[in-house]
């Protein structure tokens, strides 16, 4: 499996901070903040987390460096899951596409890039 691993973990983290970003202004950017409940607060708090749980991964994007890669790529699949899942979890996926279709797309995304990045950072990141 590592050959097909060939995102490095300093792209890995940058698309952390734009996808939890993005997740934070989902609601906005795809026009369902007025659907209020769910569909609004699950990428909020999933946008929030990662953003959180980067901030403490040991790779070239995490300042505080407590969480070993492999547990950041577990939540990441674990929270990708979660979002691809939600609206057929909390009864939104007979919403409009442009409430439930970003969750799908932006869950399976994230899985796609955890199955292609790099486990561990190079030597030079401090452990």
């Amino acid at each position: 499996m590592s050959d097909m691993r060939f995102i490095p973990t300093k792209v890995h983290g940058a698309l952390d901070y734009i996808v939890g970003l993005a997740l934070l202004f989902a609601p906005l950017i795809f026009g369902f903040s007025s659907v209020g409940g769910a569909a609004v607060v699950i990428p909020l708090i999933l946008g929030a987390g990662l953003i959180v749980y980067s901030l403490f991964t040991r790779y070239e994007w995490g300042p505080f460096k407590l969480i070993p890669m492999p547990v950041h790529l577990v939540f990441d699949v674990v929270a990708s899951l979660f979002l691809a899942l939600s609206p057929f979890i909390f009864g939104f996926s007979s919403y409009p596409p442009n409430v439930w279709l970003p969750h799908v797309v932006v869950g399976i995304a994230v899985i796609v890039v955890v199955i292609f990045s790099k486990p561990a950072p190079g030597p030079s990141v401090g452990r």
